[in-house]
């Protein structure tokens, strides 16, 4: 079962005079019901998530409007993404201790896959043109990247002890970080986004497939 989520939490399209901004409002402690609701029905849970955090979100906590990511709008807290991204794993891996009537859940986080945009961002002309991997020495370590995957990883220790389930790592961003050459690039066939380079979803088959392994792998070790 496949359940899409961008945020984990419950969130709304921000609408302008009536048109999607394409930001969201995001309450960061509330878990979204898409997902939230089937926990009685799964025994193994593997979280996915982050680039969604990468836009002009409004975020709530306890109902009320506490900052926002990526706005301009004056005499409001700003955050970085890093803030909403630990809230929102916090706010699932809490909903995931606190389901009473569940099974023990073995439940996987899939750290922070890297995008690689090089010479721009996405919509400022960033490419990814590579046709071979990078060695572990070439891996910038300076890059967000490796923020993001503490955040996440922090969370994840912090569920494993405040609850009686299994938490595990697919620990995919040194990884993936080596592989700037696995993405569709200028070749994603978005026929609304002609001239934009996707270098954030990977080629199947690519070197995503290596994700499949190692999450074998892991509930392999958990018999």
């Amino acid at each position: 079962m496949v359940l899409w989520s961008q945020f984990l939490v419950s969130a709304a399209e921000r609408t302008v005079n009536g048109t999607a901004t394409g930001g969201f409002h995001l309450h960061l402690d509330l878990v979204d019901s898409n997902w939230s609701e089937k926990l009685l029905y799964i025994d193994y849970a593997v979280f996915s998530d982050a680039h969604w955090f990468f836009r002009p979100n409004y975020l709530y906590e306890g109902g009320n409007l506490i900052g926002c990511v990526y706005c301009n709008d004056p005499n409001m807290t700003k955050f970085e993404p890093g803030f909403a991204i630990q809230r929102s794993f916090r706010a699932a891996f809490k909903a995931i201790n606190d389901c009473k009537n569940c099974r023990k859940i073995f439940t996987l986080l899939r750290t922070y896959s890297p995008p690689h945009f090089e010479n721009g961002a996405w919509n400022g002309g960033g490419k990814c043109n590579r046709t071979w991997p990078v060695g572990r020495d070439e891996v910038d370590k300076a890059r967000p990247d490796w923020n993001y995957r503490k955040i996440q990883m922090e969370e994840m220790e912090v569920a494993r002890k405040e609850g009686g389930n299994q938490f595990e790592v697919v620990d995919v961003t040194e990884m993936m970080l080596m592989r700037p050459d696995g993405h569709p690039g200028l070749y994603w066939g978005n026929r609304w986004m002609k001239g934009y380079n996707d270098c954030i979803h990977w080629c199947m088959p690519g070197p995503i497939d290596a994700w499949n392994e190692l999450l074998l792998e892991l509930i392999t070790r958990s018999f």
